[in-house]
């Protein structure tokens, strides 16, 4: 009875799920870009949550693998490279246009390769010391982005990239709309649904990974790194593994951020994205999938919301306060709040570390 409970449950949620958006078209495709940001983050949130809640490393650069998807994919997906090089113009006359399939396994390479890069240097490195060096990689890689355009110019600095090119699959280019049945699909529209389908797939690989040996050994080491080597778990190979698994997350994310938004600069990944992604997981619930994805959704979500209340207060006030700055004052009191009523998140996770009860009776 209670796995049909479930069941239905989960019927019911997928079925709200999929008609979300074509519900959010009526009152704008607005709200259906938030809810697109909001599955992003979602994504970026899952792959940082195996870094921080399941193995206990704490990286506050993890917003340097979401640039690094998606400055791949904008420099495979639009006319940047072969308007910077001959050579790469010669070799493709019709310009690069990297197919969806392709995309997505080379983002999560190219991520999991800089996440074992990242994680190398840093093993012997806990707590305070491991997130500065985090923190750092991070903003290596955003100076980086933002000044590799002299002498050779391959991601054209604070300018940024545009022209990037909208996805395509199976001959449907997710960047123009399309009627079904008489029934128009906007374009925002049509990347929730690939958004949500990543979603899921995601989902089901952390939570395959939280059962599996692998992911028992992240939580060995998270508990007691110094128990879990004496009990042959290699802890290296276990770090490293998390960095590389994490990072790739956050190079698919990041392509799809890139496609999706059809530009990209240094802007967008700067330290206070890689606070809000930590904020997220912290926020839900650490190492729990159900309270990471809510911290996900509330605060990517809530800037945006807060925007139709923090007008009217600066109307209020008669215009001597910001609109911008009064609502980054009500999103931080929202989450001094639920970290003062819930300091171990929204949704957490039952305690890790227990001891377990005797089964003699």
């Amino acid at each position: 009875m209670k796995s049909q409970h479930r069941l239905i449950a989960i019927l019911v949620a997928a079925a709200g799920l999929l008609i979300l958006p074509l519900l959010l078209q009526g009152f704008g495709n607005a709200w259906v870009r938030i809810a697109d940001m909001a599955l992003l983050f979602v994504l970026l949130s899952l792959g940082l949550n195996i870094v921080v809640g399941y193995a206990g490393l704490l990286d506050l650069g993890y917003v340097a693998f979401f640039a690094i998807g998606a400055y791949m994919f904008g420099l495979m997906s639009s006319p940047h490279l072969t308007q910077a090089f001959p050579v790469i113009a010669a070799m493709f006359p019709s310009g690069l246009h990297t197919p969806l399939w392709l995309v997505i396994p080379l983002a999560a390479a190219l991520a999991g390769m800089f996440g074992i890069l990242l994680g190398a240097p840093t093993l012997r490195l806990r707590g305070d010391y491991l997130a500065i060096v985090t923190l750092g990689f991070g903003e290596i890689i955003r100076v980086f982005l933002n000044n590799l355009d002299h002498p050779v110019n391959i991601t054209n600095g604070p300018k940024g990239i545009n022209q990037i090119d909208s996805l395509h699959f199976f001959g449907l280019d997710l960047g123009k709309k399309v009627v079904v049945m008489g029934f128009e699909v906007a374009s925002v529209s049509l990347y929730y649904y690939l958004f949500l389908a990543l979603v899921v797939v995601s989902v089901i690989i952390c939570h395959r990974l939280e059962l599996s040996r692998v992911g028992r050994a992240w939580m060995a080491i998270r508990e007691d790194e110094i128990a879990a080597k004496a009990m042959g778990i290699n802890t290296r190979n276990m770090k490293l593994l998390a960095f590389g698994m994490g990072a790739t997350f956050g190079g698919v994310s990041g392509a799809m951020f890139a496609a999706f938004q059809g530009f990209i600069s240094p802007e967008s990944f700067s330290l206070m994205e890689s606070v809000m992604i930590v904020a997220m997981v912290v926020l839900g619930g650490v190492g729990h999938l159900p309270g990471v994805i809510l911290g996900a959704v509330l605060l990517s979500a809530l800037p945006e919301v807060l925007r139709y209340v923090a007008s009217p207060l600066q109307s209020m006030t008669g215009g001597r306060l910001d609109a911008s700055i009064l609502r980054q004052l009500l999103i931080a009191l929202a989450m001094i709040s639920v970290m003062l009523l819930r300091p171990r998140g929204l949704w957490p996770s039952r305690e890790h570390g227990k001891s377990l009860t005797n089964a003699k009776t």
